[in-house]
């Protein structure tokens, strides 16, 4: 091995000890002895701008029909009374899952049918929204999620992965330099995201805040925060 590439191997292992960077293994000669893998990382935590509300509907007979019937006819009354208050991105109302299962007893038998029939309310006015949730007494509150808009986890990711590319890019640049070389050309470079999960209320607690809230009142919710994290790792040749 040629008396430069061990002094910029051994520079470099005494170097890695203290950062977050990585010397490759690649084979001698040419340029491939100064091939070197780093990454870098940004991360923000912004407020939580959109709440989604499921409300449930259960109903249970001999007479699968019959349960379907009566499901039915609780969401439609249900969108009967939501939708007319729908505003924009303050409050969606939609219709969520529909389904009817058999109830087996102990022999294997079906003993029964029960159904399940979802609305959801969604919207930036979180006291729009949980009103709104409080005013259908039939159904129960099954699910309460807090995230971020997609408007808002769009920008907010834009947002992250310029500061870690510009992170990356400030690093490689100054590890070139510190190992004396001008500057460095990119060799690979992947970009991935991590989120911090979304807390999901389930809430059979919630349900009796609803039973007992009166039409008008609102649900108690509140909001936390998400973040986002974005790292940018890759090779770069130094030259």
């Amino acid at each position: 091995m040629k008396r430069w590439t061990w002094k910029l191997a051994a520079a470099w292992a005494l170097w890695a000890l203290g950062g977050n960077l990585s010397a490759q293994s690649l084979p001698t000669g040419g340029e491939n002895g100064q091939v070197v893998s780093l990454s870098a990382s940004a991360q923000k935590e912004v407020a939580q701008d959109w709440l989604t509300v499921v409300l449930r509907a259960s109903v249970e007979g001999n007479d699968p029909s019959a349960v379907q019937n009566q499901l039915k006819s609780q969401l439609e009354q249900a969108l009967a009374t939501l939708r007319p208050q729908e505003q924009g991105q303050a409050l969606t109302v939609r219709s969520g899952n529909f389904g009817i299962y058999p109830r087996h007893g102990d022999k294997g038998r079906v003993v029964a049918w029960q159904g399940q029939a979802d609305l959801v309310l969604e919207g930036r006015d979180f006291v729009r929204v949980s009103q709104a949730a409080a005013q259908v007494p039939r159904l129960t509150v099954a699910q309460a999620l807090f995230s971020l808009s997609k408007a808002s986890r769009q920008a907010l990711e834009s947002e992250v992965q310029s500061q870690a590319v510009q992170k990356f890019r400030q690093r490689a640049q100054q590890l070139a330099l510190d190992f004396g070389f001008t500057g460095y050309t990119l060799r690979q470079v992947s970009v991935g995201s991590v989120d911090r999960p979304e807390p999901i209320l389930q809430s059979r607690a919630m349900a009796a805040d609803l039973s007992g809230a009166g039409p008008a009142a609102a649900i108690p919710l509140a909001a936390g925060k998400d973040e986002v994290r974005i790292t940018v790792s890759g090779s770069i040749q130094l030259r």
